[in-house]
């Protein structure tokens, strides 16, 4: 077994222990902003149409012919699949994959990866919160053209799919450049 790193001037002992352990980077302060930044922008919007504009008694609210403002609780994973009444399932899930990615963007060496994945930490945090606080998954934003309906979302599921996203992309330049 070798010792974790001794730390250097100015860093806490804590910090130093999370170092050894895997669990803090040169890129994990930026992962962290894009996690907090998620997370707080998520839960700020759905505090605001939750205890402002009072979604929860309120019908569609029609922002542009294919935007609306509506409430939907999912008691699901994405699309509202895999519905259950047994959250605590659906949040001990979302911190144990939130820890696996964590572990990802401390090991990573690229700042896009480590962005992409701290949104994806900072939504899928978002939604574990709400699921402890309101027992669901409050979701706002309905995107529409005509009868066509794409599914509720909210910020949350936005930097998750947006982090995918960028993986995904990034994986397809890696690929291009070998």
């Amino acid at each position: 077994m070798r010792d974790p790193p001794s730390p250097t001037r100015g860093e806490g002992k804590v910090l130093s222990i999370m170092k050894g352990l895997g669990f803090w980077s040169r890129l994990a302060p930026l992962g962290l902003a894009f996690a907090a930044l998620s997370f707080g922008l998520d839960q700020t919007i759905k505090w605001y149409l939750l205890n402002v504009v009072y979604m929860d008694a309120r019908q569609q609210i029609t922002i542009t012919p294919f935007f609306d403002l509506v409430m939907a609780w999912n008691h699901g994973v994405s699309y509202g699949l895999l519905e259950t009444h047994t959250q605590a399932l659906l949040v001990i899930l979302s911190v144990l994959i939130s820890i696996v990615l964590w572990i990802w963007l401390c090991r990573s060496t690229r700042p896009l990866t480590v962005a992409a994945l701290g949104l994806v930490i900072g939504g899928a945090l978002a939604n574990a919160l709400d699921r402890l606080v309101h027992g669901a998954v409050a979701d706002f934003f309905l995107l529409h053209w005509g009868e066509i309906n794409w599914y509720v979302f909210n910020p949350a599921d936005m930097a998750i799919v947006a982090g995918v996203g960028l993986l995904l992309y990034e994986s397809f330049l890696e690929r291009k450049q070998h």
